[in-house]
């Protein structure tokens, strides 16, 4: 097999050490450009100060990580240790009704949070989902979820709703936006779920359960109905063994990464750079691609903390919600690429599978990878930025498809062969990391500005052309190896090799040779 392809340690080790070097170096470019600029006029924006007995001053631009762990961090933190000291209360008086205690405190928290008319506004949307789940047609269901999701996304049907809300908090509108759309996704879930139902529906109160979980409620993720609703109805609450022990080191883990975060963005200002097109045009090839990969390394770390969190107390609540997305230096090809595993889960489930059956047809891979690409459009609001990434994405993800059945035929699959497997791996891994930065390129879109992304392109891909561009190819191609052979090692963990039976002699009986091998 190729996943299971060995190279010479010799040569990893190479790898090792070109990538890591090169990781600190262009590090040490970042570091300077962030020291040497930290008085310009945007940096003031969004550079404030931090550490004062260090004379440090901190990135604050992404307002999300500043909410989350500076501005409402106790209000969060509030919120999410009520729930957990009440549910397990209830949860120890009556095990069998825990999942209406948990909808009854979410509903309470988003009652208090967001007032009485947000509230109806939701039950509004809950109650119209419900009954078009109970005619059964798939095809209703996403017409109906789908119009309602564009009633947020959309004017003047968003003002409109966003009138339902009373008085004004800086929270508000997070809240507002990331309680009422994931109502949405939940519903249809939910809807979705009740088509597959063989006999009879799932009751209103079901969907409300589901809905009001609070960890889920405001930031995700995605927990689909069906899984939810196994779980949070499951009386038997006792644990495997060393689950607190998993479930505390988890939490530890998050919160050193919190603390690295926060050590970083006093050292390197990699969200503010990228807003100063000025400076970001002075800065090497070297810093760019760093600023670039960066840029989405923070941003999966962001996404892993901080679902992470959300994780830690519903695994508490004898939950197993979504893992976290898989780590941007981990990825190489586009099928595997995404910020947010609940919403990844829940589109592979109800479109890109659903539709894609094997994916092995390329005209069903292509209506598949559209459709999902036209939901998460959708999902992430509908903007020229938006429209951009989508198609890139959904571009890069057929393109593999094809690139993959083209190698898989004669002359192409004879060639791979007869090269043999390390050969074999070493050509994928070039491919791996020409792939890794078409996923970083189009995705900063989405993350910093088309002005920053078309800048990182032209000049890695035109400008720095050849010594640029081949070297940080080269870094890259390390990185892939690196991967993969970790890839590799969790392949023979997950699927060991027997252990190999010496020939049996002619005339021996196979018993007795398998005896002599043992």
């Amino acid at each position: 097999m190729r996943l299971k392809a060995a190279l010479p340690k010799l040569e990893l080790y190479l790898y090792a050490a070109v990538l890591y070097l090169s990781l600190l170096w262009a590090g040490t470019w970042i570091w300077d450009a962030s020291a040497d600029n930290v008085n310009r006029k945007v940096f003031k924006k969004s550079v404030k100060p931090g550490w004062h007995y260090f004379g440090r001053k901190m990135d604050v631009a992404d307002f999300e990580w500043v909410m989350w762990f500076t501005t409402f961090r106790n209000h969060i933190l509030f919120a999410l240790a009520g729930h957990v000291i009440f549910a397990k209360v209830c949860s120890l008086i009556s095990p069998r009704h825990r999942s209406l205690i948990y909808g009854l405190y979410g509903g309470l928290a988003v009652l208090v949070s967001m007032g009485g008319g947000f509230l109806a506004l939701v039950l509004s949307h809950c109650f119209i989902l419900y009954s078009v789940a109970l005619v059964k047609r798939k095809w209703i269901v996403f017409v109906a979820g789908l119009a309602s999701l564009a009633t947020f996304k959309m004017e003047p049907f968003n003002t409109w709703q966003e009138g339902f809300v009373t008085g004004y908090f800086d929270l508000q509108d997070i809240l507002f936006y990331g309680g009422s759309c994931f109502t949405i996704m939940r519903c249809m879930s939910f809807a979705l779920e009740n088509c597959e139902k063989k006999d009879g529906n799932y009751t209103f109160i079901d969907l409300l359960k589901y809905n009001f979980y609070l960890p889920f409620f405001y930031f995700g993720p995605i927990q689909t109905f069906d899984q939810f609703h196994v779980q949070a109805n499951n009386p038997n609450l006792t644990r495997k063994q060393r689950e607190m022990w998993n479930i505390t080191t988890g939490a530890l883990l998050h919160l050193g990464a919190i603390l690295v975060v926060d050590v970083f963005f006093h050292y390197l200002y990699i969200l503010t750079i990228p807003n100063d097109m000025k400076l970001v045009k002075q800065l090497s090839d070297w810093s760019l691609a760093g600023l670039a990969y960066s840029n989405l390394v923070y941003d999966w770390v962001k996404a892993a903390v901080m679902f992470g969190v959300i994780n830690t107390v519903a695994r508490l609540d004898h939950l197993d919600p979504p893992q976290p997305p898989k780590c941007i230096t981990m990825l190489y090809v586009f099928a595997e690429t995404h910020f947010d595993r609940g919403i990844n889960d829940w589109l592979c489930k109800y479109v890109y599978d659903y539709i894609g059956g094997s994916h092995t047809n390329i005209f069903k891979e292509l209506v598949a990878t559209i459709c999902t690409f036209v939901v998460t459009t959708l999902w992430l609001g509908p903007c020229e930025l938006v429209y951009i990434w989508s198609f890139f994405n959904c571009f890069g993800l057929n393109l593999e498809l094809w690139v993959d059945k083209i190698f898989s035929i004669p002359p192409f699959s004879n060639i791979e062969y007869a090269i043999g497997e390390a050969m074999s791996r070493r050509i994928r891994a070039v491919f791996g990391a020409l792939n890794f930065w078409t996923i970083v390129l189009y995705n900063i879109l989405a993350l910093n500005s088309l002005e920053f992304a078309k800048l990182v392109g032209k000049r890695l891909i035109v400008q720095g052309f050849p010594l640029s561009t081949l070297s940080v190819l080269f870094v890259t191609y390390c990185g892939v190896q690196l991967v993969k052979e970790r890839e590799r090692k969790q392949a023979f963990l997950d699927d060991p090799e027997p252990a190999a039976v010496p020939p049996t002699p002619q005339g021996m009986p196979e018993e007795v040779g398998k005896k002599k091998a043992e």
